[in-house]
């Protein structure tokens, strides 16, 4: 079994929903022992559905491994018995709206500075302050505010990324600084604070079509599966119904394909066939040209034809299809309505596979945890 380098950390966690979750979750599954705070009735995570045995698929994929603990910090016993939490924690997350735990006595600063080891994390949808500050930031209202959804879809109109992609992107991104600031600590000694939000994180991955506006004065365009710089680049359907995306990115993978594929060398001389721009800004003609080999062959003659063209391709599957593909990895964690299989976490160590904890049950820890950490 892999090793657990973050064995010894006691990271408390005043979260619900997905990205500080998120956070959490990848310091749980390297070792910390991550105290989850809950409210009376629960993360509302907990009842987004019941598509794992009853359990909602959110909950179940983002809070293995943790420990669950209902406090109400408005009770003075409670929010003593937080104060007693933190000052032995080395990292403290909290996702409630800005300025709420400092109006409890909890603001991140003021932490620090009674405990200058810890290290303290606020993830918000829009940041501390400014303007957006105060306005609820929900994973697609971000999508949406950020300009992801306005690149996502066809040309018809915008769509959603079909998961929830600004409330993850937050959690990687904190999840990242809190492993920063324990090498920090480890040499200088102290904790920091950390702030990350939502919308911080997509804007960031926002960049591309961002420089191309700022660079071009033209908005990028909504294609589908295809590429706004590439072609050719996007799906074509097969004579059996089977739909393959395939990525030409280079003048030399863009002939190999015109012999082996297309069985036409003579596209790469020919006037809007001839090199990417050309093929950009022709893409009707040249995906046009494309679908009809495809659409001609069935999908093992297509792929025959695309292996022996060097050409990368992938089938456009379903969620099923997900279910059951050949590199999938998987793990399998007890919950409260028995083991659930989920897909593996992405990185792989040398040392083996690792060990994941439970999700627990909403207060299965209150006892031990009060008793523990009596005042």
């Amino acid at each position: 079994m892999s090793g657990k380098p973050l064995a010894g950390l006691l990271v408390v966690s005043m979260e619900q929903a997905v990205a500080a979750p998120t956070c959490s979750m990848k310091l749980a599954d390297a070792g910390a022992r991550v105290i989850k705070i809950e409210r009376a009735e629960g993360d509302f995570a907990r009842g987004y559905d019941a598509a794992c045995k009853g359990l909602s698929t959110y909950f179940v994929w983002l809070n293995r491994g943790k420990e669950s603990l209902r406090l109400d910090i408005k009770q003075p016993e409670d929010k003593a018995l937080l104060a007693r939490l933190l000052a032995k924690a080395d990292v403290f997350i909290q996702n409630l709206a800005p300025g709420a735990m400092a109006r409890a006595g909890f603001g991140s600063a003021e932490l620090r500075a009674k405990h200058p080891r810890l290290i303290t994390v606020d993830i918000s949808g829009y940041g501390e302050d400014g303007e957006y500050a105060g306005m609820k930031a929900y994973d697609l209202l971000v999508q949406a505010e950020s300009g992801l959804t306005s690149v996502t879809g066809r040309p018809e109109g915008p769509g959603r990324v079909g998961v929830s992609a600004c409330d993850i992107a937050c959690g990687m991104n904190a999840h990242a600084a809190v492993l920063e600031a324990i090498i920090e600590r480890g040499i200088t000694g102290r904790g920091k604070g950390i702030a990350v939000s939502l919308f911080d994180g997509m804007a960031d991955w926002m960049n591309v079509p961002l420089l191309y506006l700022e660079g071009t004065g033209k908005e990028p365009q909504r294609i589908g599966l295809a590429h706004p710089s590439l072609c050719p680049y996007g799906a074509f359907e097969t004579k059996d119904g089977s739909l393959i995306l395939i990525s030409i990115q280079n003048e030399r993978e863009w002939a190999q394909f015109a012999e082996h594929f297309l069985h036409d060398k003579s596209l790469t001389e020919r006037e809007g066939f001839r090199i990417n721009v050309e093929r950009v800004a022709q893409r009707p003609m040249v995906d046009a040209h494309i679908a009809g080999v495809f659409k001609s062959l069935d999908r093992d003659a297509c792929v025959e034809r695309l292996t022996r063209a060097n050409t990368a391709y992938g089938f456009v599957n379903n969620v099923a299809g997900l279910a059951t593909h050949k590199a999938l990895r998987r793990i399998t964690v007890e919950t409260e309505k028995g083991p659930i299989p989920l897909a593996a976490p992405a990185a792989r160590f040398s040392d083996g596979p690792r060990a994941f904890g439970p999700v627990p049950r909403l207060g299965e820890h209150d006892a031990a945890i009060r008793a523990e950490f009596a005042g």
